[in-house]
């Protein structure tokens, strides 16, 4: 099945907790303080792989999630890093924020993988926090928790010719001449009903054309195939409009042309102005020299290629302009596109408060995220929040905030009662 589309939730793995040891060895009666660090959790990791065609297989899977990271152990032994989770996509997929639509990663080069999500820091063990003055610390860090996100996959063909125009014009024929790709062709609308990719070897020189499925009035607004396939030819390079003259379609070539450019503009502006060659096909007709007069004085001076693709007349013209065009015209670049830092990298120091009655709620993903690994069961940990706190001035933000002692606080799952010590 060809599936294009898929909205998935990834959550990279939590690091594991640090211990809390001490060596207890014969002969040592003072054993210092030996809690080795937690893991580190897995990343989620997006990878293109070459022999996938389509998203098919998130059908029924939308839920990926990498390994935690293990515990420390006591002896100093580190707890063991999670596994990352690697995701497999097929090439030109983008991966998109699925709240704010921001593009978080485009999978447009072979073998390109990119890191989304990154695991949560292992906690640090008792061992981390001995100094001179303190020798026998009971403190450790829990693991940090790992990041989720729900995220859109839209799988855009990378090709450089996209062959464009009405339900049965000719446009599989011609790709199954010209390349191996072997489409189902028939007489009747909508035949194709899944984009076809082709590799095109012509005098040394070769290209990758893609067969959209026929596009009518209304295909920018989800009319027919039109709105599902219209994103595969955002990043050809050129467009080979093709043009049915037999007569037996009952419509008139030059109307069909305009219909389709408007369907173009209608859904985006760059998509219009894509260079275009237009191709007369079914000229072997014996109606078809009557209406390709009739195009020709309509359409003034533009060119065209005049094509059967049935007995393939004109095919070799058509290809020959098609290598011609594609020197002229740059490999594009889309990387403006792409968020360029990883998710959670960039947090800001700025505190928020929000007050909900008198509870207040402390506003920062940053100093969440260090709160979490503050054992609170621990009484030198609570000492080190405080410290931490103080140094984030969260007091000095409540206060401004109108706090009041007996006032309830909270930071992510963190709650307490607010009294001044001064």
């Amino acid at each position: 099945m060809f599936l294009d589309y898929a909205k998935i939730n990834i959550k990279s793995g939590n690091g594991g907790s640090g211990a809390v040891s001490f060596r207890r060895e014969k002969y040592v009666p003072r054993g210092g303080p030996d809690g080795g660090d937690g893991g580190n959790g897995g990343n989620i990791i997006f990878k293109v792989d070459s022999g996938l065609t389509t998203l098919s297989n998130f059908r029924y899977q939308h839920h990926f999630k990498a390994e935690n990271g293990e515990p420390g152990k006591g002896g100093n032994r580190n707890g063991k890093n999670g596994a990352d989770k690697y995701i497999y996509v097929p090439l030109g997929t983008i991966i998109r924020d699925a709240e704010t639509k921001k593009i978080l990663a485009d999978l447009n080069e072979l073998d390109a993988e990119f890191v989304l999500l990154k695991g949560g820091r292992g906690g640090r063990g008792n061992a981390r926090f001995a100094t001179p003055t303190r020798r026998a610390p009971r403190i450790s860090e829990k693991g940090e928790l790992g990041k989720e996100l729900w995220v859109e996959l839209e799988l855009k063909l990378l090709a450089d010719v996209g062959l464009i125009g009405y339900p049965n014009v000719g446009k599989s024929t011609l790709i199954s001449k010209i390349s191996a790709a072997k489409p189902e062709i028939a007489d009747y609308p909508f035949t194709t009903l899944v984009p076809n990719l082709g590799v095109v070897d012509h005098k040394e020189h070769s290209f990758v054309a893609v067969d959209i499925p026929g596009l009518i009035e209304g295909a920018h607004q989800g009319v027919g195939l039109g709105l599902r396939f219209l994103r595969h030819i955002e990043r050809t390079r050129l467009l080979v409009h093709m043009i049915d003259v037999s007569g037996l379609s009952g419509r008139d070539p030059y109307q069909d042309y305009l219909q389709i450019n408007k369907e173009l503009t209608e859904y985006s502006l760059k998509l219009a102005e894509k260079k275009q060659l237009i191709v007369l096909n079914k000229a072997d007709m014996p109606d078809s020299k009557a209406l390709i007069d009739h195009f020709a004085n309509q359409i003034g001076d533009q060119p065209f290629i005049v094509m059967s693709a049935i007995n393939g007349s004109g095919i070799n013209e058509l290809l020959d302009q098609i290598i011609a065009v594609l020197d002229t015209l740059p490999i594009p670049d889309f990387s403006d596109e792409i968020a360029s830092e990883e998710i959670g990298s960039e947090l800001s120091r700025e505190i928020v408060v929000n007050k909900l009655d008198s509870l207040f709620i402390v506003e920062n993903e940053a100093l969440i995220r260090r709160v979490s690994r503050f054992d609170l069961n621990n009484e030198d940990s609570v000492r080190s929040l405080q410290k931490l706190l103080k140094h984030w001035n969260v007091e000095e933000a409540l206060i401004k905030a109108g706090i009041k002692e007996g006032d309830s606080v909270r930071i992510g799952d963190f709650e307490f009662d607010y009294y001044n010590e001064d």
